[in-house]
């Protein structure tokens, strides 16, 4: 046994997961009420959490350098702000799923204490500031349209209010979309928070659900501007040192939303046809340093990879293969979330549970 196994398996064991773990290698992981219990612990530690934080934005004079809670009133915890808003997508998505799991109430607290119209309303205004056009581009404005996703989404009354007060800050980052993709010429392929195809993704999901065909129409014409001619791409050269999405995989999951099933399938052909080979394999991506903030991002990199893997099997039953590789990275940084550093525990329960929720998500269940 590896050392990555061995650390794997200590963790496994103090969390008592190890039999599901184990599992693992047989069947995809499922999100259920008892995993929920324990994913919702990672976003009550930090949405609160002041410190440390990393601020992200220009300061314009002496009158910016202030509390970063004064800037960001909704989202100041989480060590910096785009972990803050999918903290609480995270606790947004377990309730939905999980109304009564433990910590529900707590939680539910939280959202309303936090997610009001008068704070919503200084985050908006932040945003709308010249000086501050590129803050969180486009990675946090990918996971502002999730969370306001998840709340119209989410049938419950305190749901359906702060949908409403989290709505002018949506309407800003839509604005911002619309502004921001006629201007960017060439994507960026990179596997950390500027990633191109990651930040249009859930923008897409987003503009369709709310049945906004202006901007559902602009992604549609730029990602097919951006990659509609790539092939071969270079997977071998992934995982970079730092990163914490796939730069191939989030194509494949962007384009996979944008393309008619006419028009993906002989793209994929081309951008990657060794999918298609029934024992196909990735090797997973390998942390050496879960309390280093940057080399911890190749757990993210792993849930990234699931999450596309199974989006794919889950849709074209001629890549139903993939899921095994996909179950084998997500079993491989699944195991080491609780317990985890806050290097990493601030963010990573988000990827997790966005790779379960897909894992389970088949097209028959559409």
């Amino acid at each position: 046994m590896n050392k990555y196994a061995v650390f794997s398996t200590a963790i496994l064991l103090s969390c008592g997961w190890f039999g599901q773990a184990q599992a693992a290698t047989d069947t995809t992981h499922r999100l259920t009420q008892a995993e929920a219990d324990k994913l919702v612990a990672l976003p009550l530690h930090c949405v609160e959490t002041p410190y440390p934080y990393k601020t992200g934005f220009v300061l314009g004079g002496a009158e910016d350098v202030k509390e970063p809670r004064e800037h960001h009133p909704v989202f100041y915890g989480c060590f910096d702000w785009h972990s803050a808003v999918h903290g609480y997508w995270s606790l947004v998505t377990l309730l939905r799923q999980f109304p009564d799991m433990e910590h529900a109430d707590e939680a539910r607290a939280i959202l309303k204490r936090n997610l009001t119209a008068e704070n919503v309303a200084h985050e908006a205004e932040f945003f709308s500031k010249e000086i501050h056009k590129s803050f969180e581009r486009t990675y946090g404005w990918a996971w502002l349209l999730k969370l306001s996703d998840e709340l119209h989404a989410w049938q419950d009354p305190l749901g359906q209010e702060l949908a409403k007060n989290l709505q002018p800050l949506a309407d800003v980052i839509v604005d911002r979309y619309q502004s921001f993709l006629p201007q960017l010429l060439y994507p960026v392929r990179v596997g950390e928070h500027s990633n191109t195809a990651f930040g249009l993704s859930f923008a897409y999901d987003y503009a369709v659900n709310q049945n906004l065909t202006d901007l559902q129409e602009l992604i549609r014409q730029r990602a097919k501007a951006y990659f509609i001619d790539d092939k071969n791409c270079p997977i071998s050269w992934e995982p970079s040192g730092y990163d914490f999405i796939s730069p191939c995989l989030e194509e494949i999951g962007l384009m996979q939303r944008v393309l008619s099933k006419e028009e993906f399938l002989p793209w994929l052909a081309d951008f990657m046809p060794q999918l298609a080979d029934e024992d196909y394999s990735l090797e997973v991506g390998r942390v050496s340093d879960r309390t280093d903030g940057k080399l911890v991002h190749l757990d993210g990199l792993n849930f990234s990879r699931a999450w596309n893997l199974y989006a794919l099997a889950n849709e074209y039953p001629q890549y139903s293969h993939l899921r095994d590789v996909a179950d084998a990275h997500f079993a491989y940084s699944y195991p080491n979330l609780i317990g985890d550093s806050y290097e990493g525990g601030h963010w990573l329960g988000s990827f997790a549970i966005q790779a379960l929720n897909q894992a389970q998500h088949r097209k028959d269940s559409k």
